[in-house]
């Protein structure tokens, strides 16, 4: 008798900026994945000039409580001209992890969060197309259309009324995982 298998989900996420060696190094071959690979925006790397001061939060799924992958990514930093304007960029998910609902919005929600509470009176950032419905349920709201890398983006600027000020962003925080239909 076959048995059906069905591909194997964690039961939780960590949420949280990197703190380890490990981590930053799953998120930069997840952007490669994801930009280079999968997306063919950039030919072998996309890191930019913005990494030597970003941010890097990542999402991790653990196993008995105990981090396994980084599943996520998202970098965050303050404009060069305005120190109270942050963006954020490189949402990047493994393909496998998409249908876990919430990962995505998560990283937002802790982008966001971490950089009011470093003293952000804006975030912004740019967005492909197809990913402007999933900004919008989070109160965030188109400034203008662009063209970047060959591909349709809105330039979108969260409301920091529904994103209170984080400090932890180092612990993060954990939840259960929830599947998309």
């Amino acid at each position: 008798m076959l048995i059906a298998s069905t591909p194997f989900v964690p039961s939780e996420y960590r949420v949280k900026l990197i703190t380890e060696a490990w981590e930053q190094r799953e998120a930069a071959a997840l952007r490669v994945a994801v930009f280079c690979d999968e997306q063919g925006i950039f030919e072998h790397d996309d890191r930019d000039a913005l990494d030597r001061s970003a941010t890097t939060l990542v999402a991790v799924s653990c196993l008995h409580g105990m981090p396994e992958q980084v599943v996520g990514t998202v970098r965050i930093h303050q404009r060069r001209d305005d120190a109270t304007h942050w963006q954020g960029s490189r949402l990047a998910v493994r393909p496998e992890y998409r249908r876990v609902a919430w990962l995505g919005s998560a990283l937002i929600r802790l982008a966001v969060c971490t950089a009011h509470a470093r003293g952000a009176r804006c975030f912004t950032a740019h967005v492909q197309a197809a990913n402007v419905p999933l900004f919008e349920r989070l109160h965030w709201h188109t400034l203008e259309t662009i063209t970047l890398f060959g591909r349709p983006h809105h330039r979108m600027q969260a409301d920091l009324a529904h994103y209170p000020p984080f400090a932890a962003g180092d612990w993060g925080f954990v939840a259960g995982a929830r599947l998309a239909a």
